[in-house]
């Protein structure tokens, strides 16, 4: 592996940590998280660490064949391991409405939600709903899932004592968008496509969500729900298969700074079970650690004309 320039910071962890580093002797049983994309690279691994803990893994998965095959591999090195499968594309409102209403149908509580499925740099496509793919799977089908499994979130927390936790995944190329941070009147306009900016934009979406969802809580007087958003580092897995630039950065320019994949989902992992964030919310994240984001990523009035525009683009969904 490449030397990893690391220093620890305030939480006592740092960019060298692994995902079993971060969540050492913690008890996980009794909880139950939903983790997307955990077919491969960090979604995987923070499955694996997840249920090593002793938490009930929901692995929402597109490809419910992978997903059951990854289940086997976990079981066979953690047989205590509590696995289920359920079909899940989040670049489909209606998958992401089928998936909800199967999960609250099942009568299942709701302790952790880990929104990691992702696509990156991909050539300009549409959803099945319209929406450019990076918009709709990165941030819009996270978006709608996490509103219709909000009252299940709020219930399971009022009846097991226990905080609920969102944890989005983002990344530092939220920096790297179009001019205004969102652009909303031509999200779908393939001539204004530019497939980094498009990805940078759907990252700091992602911020921007936690941050309204945040205030949306707090104003509602709900303190037992955290929703904090990360970048897991650089990472060479296969989402960078789009684009043969960012595979080289990943890589060669950047292989000093580069992690494994069990350093990758260290963040995820630390944000889903650590108590030394028990209460934090709203925050970015990096190498397990408070970390500052971009001003766009910050502004109040940005993220609640992308949490309306949300709302718009889900309303009869």
């Amino acid at each position: 592996m490449p030397w990893l320039i690391a220093f620890k910071g305030k939480s006592g962890f740092s960019a060298r940590n692994t995902a079993e580093d971060v969540t050492k002797g913690i008890d996980g049983h009794g909880l139950t998280a939903i983790i997307t994309g955990p077919t491969s690279g960090i979604g995987l691994e923070t499955a694996r660490v997840l249920a090593l803990r002793g938490v009930h893994v929901v692995m929402a998965a597109r490809n419910v064949e992978s997903a059951a095959k990854c289940k086997e591999t976990i079981i066979k090195d953690c047989s205590s391991a509590t696995i289920d499968v359920m079909e899940l594309d989040v670049s489909s409102l209606e998958s992401v409405t089928n998936f909800a209403n199967e999960y609250i149908s099942k009568g299942l509580p709701l302790n952790i939600l880990i929104a990691n499925a992702g696509v990156m740099a991909p050539p300009f496509s549409l959803s099945k709903d319209g929406i450019e793919s990076q918009f709709a799977t990165n941030y819009l089908g996270h978006f709608h899932l996490t509103n219709l499994l909000l009252e299940t979130m709020k219930n399971t927390a009022k009846n097991c004592g226990q905080e609920g936790r969102i944890v989005l995944v983002s990344s530092e190329v939220h920096r790297l968008t179009y001019k205004g941070g969102i652009m909303f009147d031509k999200l779908n306009d393939e001539k204004c496509y530019n497939s980094f900016y498009a990805y940078g934009q759907s990252k700091l979406a992602n911020i921007l969500h936690a941050k309204e969802l945040t205030r949306r809580l707090k104003e509602e007087g709900v303190d037992n729900i955290t929703i904090n958003s990360l970048h897991p580092g650089v990472i060479a897995t296969n989402l960078s298969r789009h684009s043969s630039f960012m595979s080289v950065c990943l890589y060669g320019l950047f292989k000093h700074l580069q992690k494994n994949i069990p350093q990758g989902a260290s963040t995820t992992c630390y944000l889903a079970l650590n108590p030394k964030v028990k209460g934090v919310s709203g925050e970015y994240f990096a190498d397990n650690n408070v970390a500052k984001p971009s001003g766009k990523a910050k502004d109040a009035e940005l993220a609640k004309k992308l949490w309306e525009c949300g709302m718009e683009m889900t309303k009869s969904k």
